[in-house]
Formats: structure tokens, C-alpha cells, sequence
């Protein structure tokens, strides 16, 4: 499934990589803690988390993750959306929880 249907299935809100929705998800990672996200999801999937802060453009970089899904209507930091341009990372928001965004995928067949 390719990101722009997850953003609608969803109604997310894209922060950053307008350009970037074509790409393929291979399936979904929740997590909040870097180093379990580092250790755990694979390529191309989609993670979901809470935090806003830079370092999870890093952890997505470095994991060729598809994009990041930031719940709870959390905004995140400049410098964040400022390095997941340079880093071409799509940074989506969702007004719903964790545990919410998590079955709405699964329902729509992200595994």
C-alpha cells in the first residue's frame, strides 16, 4: 500500500514529503522509546509514535522507514520538520492515539 491511501484511509495531516506519498509501506512499527525503533521495524515500514523531537528523523533515516505517524494532534518541533526535509522523510499527524492509528491500519491490511 502506498503512503497518499494510508493518508486518506486515515485523514492524516502531512507535516513534510508532499512530494515522497508514492512510497510503498511494508507494514507498521508503533513505538515510542528510539532504541526499541531502532532495534525492531524494517524497511519501508510506517512508524507510529508520539515523540516530535529531531532524533526520530534519525531513527527513521537510518531504518529506511516509509514515514512517521506523530498521534494525539501532537505538532512537532521545527527543527524536526527542518530535518525531515533534509532527510526525506514524510511526518504525517493524527488526532487519534496510538492504539487507535494502530488498528485503523491493521483494518486496511498494513500487517
Amino acid at each position: 500500500m502506498k503512503l497518499k491511501d494510508i493518508i486518506i484511509a486515515l485523514n492524516l495531516e502531512v507535516k513534510t514529503g508532499k512530494d515522497l506519498l508514492e512510497r510503498e509501506v511494508t507494514g507498521g512499527y508503533a513505538g515510542d522509546l528510539l532504541s526499541d525503533v531502532l532495534a525492531n521495524p524494517k524497511k519501508g515500514n510506517i512508524w507510529i509514535t508520539l515523540q516530535i523531537h529531531q532524533n526520530i528523523i534519525a531513527v527513521a533515516s537510518s531504518k529506511q522507514l516509509s514515514g512517521i505517524i506523530i498521534v494525539n494532534g501532537r505538532k512537532p518541533e521545527e527543527e524536526t520538520l527542518k530535518k525531515a526535509k533534509e532527510e526525506k522523510i514524510p511526518v504525517m499527524i493524527s488526532n487519534l492515539l496510538t492504539y487507535e492509528v494502530a488498528g485503523r491500519l491493521y483494518e486496511i491490511g498494513i500487517r
